[in-house]
């Protein structure tokens, strides 16, 4: 029986919100001491909401339902009782061995995350703790090697938790916790054969743990599949807890998305860590060569790169190395993604048409010769009653995702160069910034319907509804006290650079994208494999393996590099955006009161005001040379 939804596609009738006083302190909890010492070096004051309700329920062994936004502590609130409760069992008999806990998360990265985790918090008593990341690209036979010697925990995605329990590599039979994290996205992802093999082989008194960050119709349907009774917590966000986040919108052309984020970037308009959302995995390859052309280094982060060189992406940004990461996340577009993938080439290939400013690139004319070849062969296929063979796709993780659950550090903010298709996948994706407490910033470009596909090359399908997408957002994000505000650039001074963009495009053709993508597949994949073993044995040679080099595929353009006098405002950065949108670091628009006051007070008493003495090139010329009268 489906339970009633409300406008936030939530079930009304298991939402329960508990928001009464709580532990102001860890010591209060419980906890065993050497946990308590792990949670005191992570400078850990008092545990938040959701680990002062989750905690001690768990501790009694209840199953639980926690809904509570992004980073806020959900992961330590289900581990933390774990390895008590792994504690407590190892102190009354250290002989007996089993998997004690099992942890389905969505995707690899946020295996990796959630492993690292339980190291942080069994630092003092990790002889007692093992566990097993299943994710880890390793051989069956060593696989199977490690959960024969019983870890206590095992981590993995459903794929490959029920791939090992039907190989028997995996056994279950004496687990005490089962943990869904994400759980609204583990559904959403394609993996409801493997949750039903696992929940066939899971023990009935199970004590289950689903968390997430929304109360959807999946997670009920989880709910009646792994839960007794579960106790609800559902921590409803209020406004003064997600104030962090400012939120502005660009209504623009295709093509001016391009322009304003090269003017954004190459006069350091924003300052600080930034992620920019792109539709798909072309999409930010070419975004990323266009970058090059300018100078302006990012990596890339997509499914199809190796799920080692992923996780280190993320682990190298959240050390500061990189500045800018350009992120594809395919599984909040999937439904427009299926369609646009038979039609991106033809589509593009139409784009030479028109207004298409790579019509006279000669690798584009032998693109169309070469689609004109293919054409010819599907009509004899057609006569020899052959059926056409459908085009290979290239392979992506489904076991990836980057709007969700990985913890991206310290992100000043969130660009959503391509809007995404729903007010949830936008709420996710914001959630990247203004996290702990901090601020941050949220900036989208939304197409006009009556801009969509002027600009061919550029040309995005989700795109068409932009402007009805972004109704929803403003709605979704009234009903929590936030408001999505307008912000205008200046585009009479933004257009001086519009010819550099221009030149910057057609560089930047569909012959450079895939071979940019397949240089970048190629060089991710001999770091991944080739590599691996000597960065084990010396960790220290990490900064070495960078993700944000120059793919130079496209037709570099040297003089694209730098910014002429010429081309600036007269009254500098100002000019362009106008106002300061508080976080980012945009100039403010008025000096310094303080260092003012202090410069005309040293003026004082000293005369004549000081004065810049102006030399005129022409009247101080000396054709003899200097010393010569």
């Amino acid at each position: 029986m489906k339970r009633k939804l409300n406008d936030d596609d939530v079930p009304t009738a298991v939402s329960v919100s508990d928001t009464g006083n709580h532990a102001s302190s860890f010591s209060t909890l419980g906890l065993d001491p050497r946990l308590l010492q792990a949670v005191a070096k992570e400078n850990f004051s008092s545990p938040t909401l959701v680990q002062a309700k989750a905690i001690p329920l768990a501790l009694e062994g209840k199953d639980i339902l926690a809904r509570s936004k992004t980073g806020s502590g959900k992961t330590a609130a289900y581990i933390l009782p774990i390895l008590q409760s792994i504690l407590q069992k190892k102190a009354a008999s250290k002989h007996n061995k089993s998997v004690s806990a099992l942890i389905l998360v969505p995707t690899r990265e946020l295996a990796q995350q959630v492993s690292k985790v339980i190291a942080t918090f069994s630092a003092f008593c990790s002889k007692d703790v093992r566990t097993i990341n299943l994710t880890q690209k390793v051989p069956d036979a060593v696989q199977r090697t490690l959960l024969a010697e019983s870890p206590d925990i095992v981590v993995a995605t459903p794929a490959r938790a029920a791939q090992n329990l039907q190989s028997s590599a995996l056994s279950v039979n004496k687990l005490a916790h089962l943990v869904i994290d994400e759980a609204d996205l583990v559904l959403s992802y394609g993996y409801e054969d493997d949750l039903q093999t696992i929940a066939d082989a899971v023990p009935k008194g199970v004590q289950t743990f689903l968390m997430s960050a929304t109360l959807t119709t999946e997670v009920n349907d989880l709910k009646g599949l792994f839960c007794r009774d579960p106790i609800i917590l559902d921590f409803q966000e209020s406004a003064s807890d997600s104030g962090g986040v400012s939120q502005y919108v660009v209504h623009c052309a295709e093509d001016e998305k391009f322009l304003l984020i090269y003017v954004i970037f190459k006069l350091q308009l924003i300052k600080g860590k930034c992620i920019i959302f792109v539709g798909d995995v072309d999409r930010s390859y070419r975004l990323k060569l266009f970058f090059e052309q300018f100078g302006i280094r990012s990596c890339v982060l997509n499914s199809e790169l190796p799920v080692n060189s992923r996780i280190h992406v993320v682990e190298e940004f959240n050390k500061n190395v990189y500045d800018i990461i350009i992120a594809s996340d395919e599984h909040e577009v999937l439904d427009v993604r299926e369609e646009k993938s038979d039609n991106t080439e033809q589509e593009m290939s139409n784009a030479a048409d028109g207004t298409n400013d790579e019509a006279n690139d000669p690798s584009i004319k032998q693109t169309d010769d070469t689609a004109q070849k293919e054409k010819e062969l599907d009509k004899k296929a057609k006569q020899t009653d052959k059926p056409k063979q459908p085009r290979r796709r290239s392979k992506k993780s489904k076991e990836y995702g980057v709007s969700r659950g990985i913890d991206f550090q310290n992100v000043a903010s969130v660009i959503n160069f391509d809007l995404p298709v729903s007010s949830k996948s936008y709420t996710h994706r914001i959630g990247r910034t203004a996290r702990a407490g901090k601020t941050g910033m949220a900036l989208s470009f939304v197409v006009p319907a009556h801009l969509y596909k002027k600009h061919k090359p550029t040309t995005f399908p989700t795109a068409e509804h932009d402007e009805e997408v972004l109704k929803k957002i403003s709605s979704h994000q009234q009903k929590k006290g936030k408001e999505v505000k307008p912000y205008h650039f200046d585009m009479k001074q933004v257009d001086a650079f519009r010819y550099r963009m221009n030149d910057a495009l057609r560089a930047v053709t569909r012959i450079a994208i895939r071979e940019a993508r397949t240089r970048e597949l190629r060089q991710e994949l001999l770091k991944s494999e080739k590599l691996k073993r000597h960065f084990e044995e010396n960790p220290e040679d990490l900064h070495h393996l960078r993700h944000d080099g120059e793919l130079r595929a496209a037709r570099i353009q040297p003089h694209l590099r730098h910014v002429p006098d010429y081309l600036m405002p007269s009254n500098g950065k100002q000019g362009i955006v106008g106002q300061d949108i508080g976080f980012v670091g945009l100039r403010k628009t008025t000096d310094n009161r303080i260092r003012r006051a202090r410069m005309q007070n040293r003026m004082k008493g000293k005369g004549k005001k000081a004065t810049v003495l102006k030399l005129d090139p022409l009247k101080t010329f000396n054709a003899k040379g200097r010393g010569r009268s």
